[in-house]
């Protein structure tokens, strides 16, 4: 499909999503204008409004999808009156928000093929979401859940002071992560903030012993294509840390590309980059391929980018 500017009347939809303990997180849907090709929920990055995806919700929507976007509970349209005390844990994004965010899809779009965009965390949360086995295709973004060792070597002893000293720090001293008055991302709950703070190599040691097993069965249980963005130039999601978090998807098929700022005309691009405006004629027109026919856009001989 050629791309199109989307209409200036974008028509989304405020909604709210009930998860499965009783809480409601707050989302937009975005009708496809026309013939619907397929449903997309979008999973943000940690500490990110999901307001900061609706130019790409809005873009998809103009090519046949319909799309969701939701703030995680703590976050944006899901924050409660108080973060201090919630009790709100960084698992919790997977295991009840996404997951309800995947069954609202299903639901308000039964028999369409299901896909998820995952910025950051954002495309690691579906392997804790016992609905993910329903997901048709995965596109994930500098997805990472934050081992301070697969941090880029150069700015390693920077980023370890400030999300895995600072940040705890903080959290302890306010009851929450005080990331907007920080200039850090958003506020977060504590529970969230710790679990990024302290987290381990591997991801399900930072879960009590009971709840290890049954989430490595339902990353198991993911058999959806994941095909999974590396920045070049992106200091948290190196190739290391997506590696890590890929095995963990080991029944599902993988595919990885590099995307270089020179492949697609900049001078940088970041951790944060790919969801800008700036790259809706590159990176968002490419990964309709993925998301229209589950073709690699970026695989050797295709432009731009490289294989990895």
């Amino acid at each position: 499909m050629p791309w199109r500017r989307p209409s200036s009347m974008p028509g989304e939809e405020a909604v709210l999503i009930a998860c499965a303990d009783g809480l409601r997180l707050g989302g937009h849907l975005w009708p496809a204008q026309g013939p619907s090709r397929g449903a997309v929920v979008v999973n943000a990055a940690t500490g990110v409004l999901a307001r900061y995806y609706h130019r790409y919700a809005r873009f998809l929507s103009a090519h046949g999808f319909d799309v969701l976007t939701y703030d995680y509970r703590g976050i944006g349209a899901s924050r409660p009156e108080k973060l201090r005390g919630c009790g709100y844990r960084w698992h919790q994004w997977g295991t009840l928000d996404c997951d309800a965010a995947l069954r609202f899809m299903q639901q308000r779009r039964p028999g369409l093929p299901l896909h998820v965009v995952g910025h950051s965390i954002g495309g690691f949360l579906p392997g804790f979401a016992a609905g993910a086995p329903a997901i048709d295709r995965i596109l994930t973004v500098g997805a990472q859940y934050a081992y301070w060792r697969d941090y880029r070597a150069a700015e390693r002893a920077r980023l370890f002071l400030k999300w895995h000293v600072a940040m705890p720090l903080m959290t302890t001293l306010c009851g929450y992560f005080p990331g907007r008055r920080l200039g850090w991302l958003e506020d977060l709950p504590a529970g969230v903030a710790n679990e990024w703070s302290f987290r381990r190599a591997r991801m399900e040691l930072n879960l009590p012993p009971p709840q290890r097993q049954p989430v490595l069965a339902r990353f198991a249980a993911v058999t959806a294509p994941v095909l999974a963005v590396i920045v070049a130039d992106d200091a948290l999601g190196t190739a290391q840390a997506i590696r890590r978090g890929l095995r963990y998807y080991r029944n599902a098929p993988r595919q990885e590309v590099v995307l270089a700022p020179a492949d697609l005309g900049v001078a940088q691009v970041g951790h944060f980059g790919l969801f800008h405006a700036r790259f809706e004629r590159s990176f968002w027109a490419d990964s309709l391929a993925w998301l229209q026919h589950g073709t690699n856009p970026w695989a050797a001989g295709g432009q731009p980018g490289r294989a990895a």
